[in-house]
């Protein structure tokens, strides 16, 4: 069958490495937000013969930016987990949070995956891993690089998951859509940094979303109360803390405020974020991650009985994949670790994880494969 008109031929002198190389290294420099005009021939010609293979209805629906930037996506999910694909990710902007970076930042936060310095990185680093994303472009072209994974999530807000743990399989229950609109939950993790200090509650974060939805308001909108900044104050106080930051992995629980209407009963604020001096920036580190979550599932067990009925379920947003600028593969592994660990001593908590993004869902869903053992994979499960 003919090309349509308007769909771009994709011919194999658009395969060449090299020429997709150099076009990535332009992406590179201009950032995501900055490809219009730019001339990316070869790299239109693979995106349009991946999503003509994919679904060849509606291989011509993206923009020819967000046509390259999906293509980026793809073939950066192809590298090795760890630290080429961490690399590759802040390098091309795609890691969350880090799209509107200066090419210098990106290149700097990629230096440090390998803690080199910036000129190393650039001289060395730089080419070997923007080499492989152009590797894998040619292989996804040719249709011979792995599915990118789990499902379609359109329409979808909710899914559950069978995961292997240990000797039984457990439920998780992934919820696609902002975190304000949990309901049923008892207790929700909130990322906070090591001050305890909440965001303006008009901002996009986790946290700014659910000192909103705890906020009382009265029946013209008008703020009444606000209660979670005030609780954590109270915390602060009692523990010692007021004035200087927290043991980073923290978590400081507070009441849910007008969240209980909808069935959320408790909000734990875990310290994960570290600011840097003299910047509005954070650092946020995984093994931080961990220890939060771990400590987030060692208060629901403090708490357990002192509420009727007992607390019992528990939701996760992917910490640090915000301002913190993780992967979302990456925040997703740190927490399960914390989670895998409590289930398999035998603990029945129910798990749940909110993402806003398909991206970030299929992080999540992965999590079965990753982690059930070898030997368990052809085994039918059940919910425990």
């Amino acid at each position: 069958m003919a090309p349509s008109p308007d769909q771009p031929t994709f011919d194999q002198p658009s395969l060449d490495h090299a020429a997709l190389l150099a076009e990535i290294q332009v992406v590179r420099r201009a950032g995501l937000l900055r490809l219009r005009g730019r001339e990316l021939h070869a790299l239109e010609a693979a995106a349009s013969a991946v999503a003509a293979a994919a679904a060849p209805s509606s291989a011509t629906a993206r923009t020819r930016e967000g046509a390259v930037e999906a293509l980026l996506r793809r073939a950066v999910e192809q590298l090795d987990a760890g630290t080429l694909r961490t690399a590759a990710e802040y390098s091309l902007g795609l890691a969350q949070g880090t799209r509107d970076w200066p090419a210098s930042s990106r290149r700097a936060r990629a230096a440090e995956v390998y803690r080199v310095s910036g000129e190393r990185f650039r001289k060395h680093h730089e080419v070997m891993v923007l080499g492989q994303v152009a590797e894998n472009i040619v292989k996804l072209a040719a249709g011979e690089a792995d599915s990118p994974g789990e499902g379609d999530w359109e329409g979808d807000t909710h899914r559950a998951l069978d995961v292997r743990v240990g000797d039984r399989t457990v439920r998780l229950t992934l919820h696609i859509h902002p975190v304000d609109l949990l309901r049923d939950v008892d207790v929700v993790v909130s990322p906070v940094n090591t001050y305890l200090a909440l965001p303006e509650p008009y901002k996009s974060s986790v946290s700014a979303s659910l000192r909103r939805a705890a906020a009382v308001r009265g029946v013209t909108g008008d703020l009444l109360e606000d209660p979670v900044p005030a609780e954590l104050r109270a915390w602060e106080e009692r523990n010692g803390t007021s004035g200087r930051p927290v043991i980073p992995g923290t978590v400081a629980a507070t009441g849910s405020g007008a969240m209980a209407g909808s069935g959320v009963r408790r909000i734990y604020h875990a310290a994960v974020a570290r600011p840097r001096p003299g910047t509005n920036d954070y650092d946020v580190l995984p093994a931080d991650l961990t220890r939060a979550a771990s400590r987030a599932l060692t208060l629901l067990a403090e708490e357990h009985d002192r509420y009727t009925p007992p607390l019992r379920s528990v939701c996760f947003p992917l910490l640090g994949s915000g301002r913190g600028g993780l992967p979302y593969r990456v925040s997703t592994t740190a927490v399960w670790s914390a989670v895998e660990a409590e289930l398999a001593r035998g603990a029945r908590w129910d798990v749940h994880f909110v993402v806003r993004t398909p991206e970030a869902a299929r992080a999540v869903e992965r999590i079965p494969a990753r982690f059930r053992p070898a030997r368990d994979q052809s085994a039918p499960g059940r919910p425990a």
